[in-house]
């Protein structure tokens, strides 16, 4: 008889038959719930996208127990991938689940993954334009970083005035098309200052078909 090595069983979650081991939570990653992960699967861009639910094998004395989590983002950092999950928000949350292995539901992925989900790096370099009647396209600047926080996300957007941080919900932002390489926006007004951004770019496309044409006023050119 073998002596008892100290460690709980873990169990594997009960799940179908499309149910699938595919990564383990291995260390924390700075302060704000990033975790490693060690993968176990060919296909991280497949299983790892935003919205997909977890289900973790663990020791049953374990507060994770029986739950799940949701993958808010996965990232790469010098080659090495960091997840972030809406249930580990800090770092001592991330400590209490570390070794845990991830199970997913091949089905449920191809089913339910989210049609408006996008990684950081799909996002940043995008050209935000906005729609306008009479200008056509104006051009308005370059997502420069999406950052994260726990009552919405923020698309920081370079412009000639400088930086905007544009709420980045339906509303405000109705369209990313990133094979397009752009982002349309529905900003409130103030949020841009658009005169100069029309200076600086002018109508993307579609616009107004005399280049002569620009505001009356406030017509300082960007600085360089």
């Amino acid at each position: 008889m073998s002596a008892a090595s100290g460690r709980a069983k873990a169990p594997r979650p009960a799940q179908g038959a499309g149910s699938l081991r595919v990564g383990r939570l291995t260390k924390p990653h700075g302060l704000k719930g990033g975790v490693k992960v060690e993968l176990y699967t060919d296909n991280p861009e497949l299983r790892f996208v935003p919205g997909a639910v977890f289900q973790l094998q663990v020791p049953e004395d374990s507060q994770w127990f029986g739950r799940t989590l949701t993958l808010r983002e996965l990232r790469w950092f010098n080659e090495t991938p960091v997840a972030f999950f809406e249930e580990l928000p800090d770092r001592t949350a991330v400590e209490s689940g570390v070794r845990a292995i991830l199970w997913i539901d091949e089905d449920a992925v191809a089913a339910g993954a989210e049609e408006n989900a996008w990684y950081d790096h799909q996002l940043v370099g995008l050209s935000v334009r906005r729609e306008d009647p009479e200008l056509g396209t104006v051009e308005l600047g370059t997502v420069a970083e999406v950052q994260h926080f726990p009552a919405q996300d923020l698309l920081s957007v370079h412009t000639p005035g400088g930086t905007v941080l544009v709420p980045f919900v339906e509303a405000i932002v109705p369209s990313v098309d990133p094979e397009a390489g752009v982002v349309i926006v529905t900003p409130p007004p103030g949020l841009f200052d658009e005169s100069a951004a029309i200076e600086a770019g002018g109508p993307a496309s579609g616009g107004s078909a005399n280049a002569d044409e620009s505001p009356a006023e406030g017509e300082s050119g960007p600085t360089a």
